[in-house]
């Protein structure tokens, strides 16, 4: 970068990290070296990682190619900008300075060890200046995010995975609500939230030029990037950005299920009838939103098509907004979401979240009500049946969907296993459940090859 005055040298920072978005795609789908790999496909069929990797490489060299172009750099200046932010990112993943209080970081509720999710069983976490502080939704997995389409209020599948005539409702984003789409612009909402990370960009900007890393932030952004907060703040973002989009970390593709897909492990045959179950449109009917087959090009499964759907999950009491009977959390109609005030089509509803790692997880729902995946199963399958195990009774009588005005329950989900009334049989029994939930813990990343049961079926 040329070498000026103070001034200008703080707008070429801030142009450097707008053009840093195009070098980020290619670290969206793919390791760097897959951009340089070999032919296409070769790994697709396993249901590796590496395989959407390498069946990406035309798009994402030629991506590489573009933002070089445009930037004026070499291939190999757009892969070092990568590395260099991904390196940043991670570091400040981890780096509470950057919260108001100095002891809240990112990692803090989406820890790597928990799939990127809260390590601890609480229904919203703990922030704010003082530590105290509680939101109104569980903090999201930050994992298989890679995928996520824009927000789109009508969504069409592309010619490659179907039809696209097809209306798919409201589907993407990349909070419950959809609210946004790009990984730094998730980022920013927790670190200015003032019940989160609670900072500021002077805030975040003073932690990272004290921070052993400061160096590493000039040389990767310019030497007076710190001249401006607002450049600081926006290489900040686009640098977790960058990380949260390292395959090798956050869509590895390293499950028991993956293996089984690839013919490389066994399910057992409580496994095995759980899957079953899952898909079966008659009893689980999970797969409907929770797709668990391959893409048509060969791809992993997600377990979600991104679609935002009301199931009358019911009210948290021992969250604090929830002290105020008038108080609803409406998802994609409000309070978080003002775009789509007003709209009562759209009140109700968050996006179906990935199952990858679920097991890991401690707190269900957006507003984490549940704690364990016995209890999320057994809402699906008896919501309807025995909705007095879920909503309260008052004088004998079930107060059904708690948490969702009566003038929005048209938006609810009525599909299987949805589908039933009170007294009819639950779509899933007690074995059954448990079956399920054997399965789900098949979708836990870090499985070794080689260590399935015996009494197991292979994948065909």
């Amino acid at each position: 970068m040329a070498r000026v005055d103070a001034r200008r040298d703080a707008g070429l920072a801030t142009t450097r990290v707008r053009q840093a978005t195009a070098f980020a795609l290619a670290a969206m789908t793919l390791t760097l070296a897959a951009c340089d790999a070999g032919a296409p496909g070769t790994a697709a069929a396993a249901g590796t990682g590496a395989g959407v990797a390498a069946s990406a490489t035309p798009v994402a060299a030629s991506a590489v190619q573009v933002a070089a172009h445009e930037a004026g750099q070499s291939r190999a200046q757009v892969y070092e900008s990568v590395r260099q932010m991904t390196a940043l990112g991670k570091q400040l993943f981890f780096d509470a300075s950057l919260s108001g209080s100095g002891k809240l970081a990112c990692a803090s509720c989406h820890s790597p060890d928990h799939g990127f999710s809260p390590a601890n069983a609480l229904s919203v976490q703990l922030g704010g200046s003082d530590m105290h502080r509680t939101g109104m939704r569980a903090a999201p997995t930050l994992k298989y995010l890679q995928s996520v389409p824009a927000f789109a209020e009508h969504y069409h599948e592309s010619d490659d995975e179907g039809d696209e005539s097809v209306d798919a409702g409201p589907t993407g984003g990349l909070t419950w609500d959809g609210r946004v789409d790009r990984g730094g612009d998730q980022a920013r909402i927790p670190l200015l939230s003032s019940f989160e990370m609670g900072s500021t960009p002077a805030k975040v900007t003073a932690a990272v030029k004290a921070a052993p890393y400061a160096d590493a932030f000039r040389a990767a952004f310019g030497a007076h990037i710190f001249d401006s907060d607002d450049a600081t703040f926006k290489a900040v973002l686009q640098a977790l950005e960058t990380f949260e989009q390292t395959p090798e970390t956050f869509y590895p593709y390293t499950s028991k299920y993956d293996a089984y897909l690839a013919g490389k492990a066994q399910l057992t045959q409580a496994e095995l009838r759980g899957l079953q179950l899952f898909n079966d449109e008659k009893k689980g009917n999970c797969a409907s939103c929770h797709i668990s087959q391959r893409t048509l090009d060969g791809a992993p499964p997600q377990f979600s098509d991104f679609g935002l759907i009301a199931i009358g999950v019911p009210r948290n009491r021992a969250l604090s907004v929830n002290r105020d009977p008038r108080f609803y959390d409406l998802g994609a109609c409000g309070p978080e979401r003002t775009d789509l005030k007003g709209r009562a089509e759209f009140c109700g509803i968050f996006r179906t979240p990935t199952l990858r790692n679920v097991a890991l997880k401690k707190s269900f729902f957006h507003n984490g009500i549940y704690h364990s995946l016995d209890q999320v199963v057994r809402f699906y399958a008896e919501r309807d049946t025995n909705p007095e195990k879920f909503y309260p009774v008052t004088k004998g009588k079930v107060r059904k969907f708690d948490d969702l005005p009566q003038q929005y329950w048209a938006n609810l989900n009525t599909d299987p296993p949805f589908d039933r009334k009170p007294g009819d049989k639950p779509a899933l029994d007690e074995a059954e459940i448990k079956d399920v939930v054997a399965f789900l813990n098949t979708l836990t990343d870090g499985y070794k090859a080689g260590s399935g049961a015996a009494d197991s079926v292979a994948a065909k």
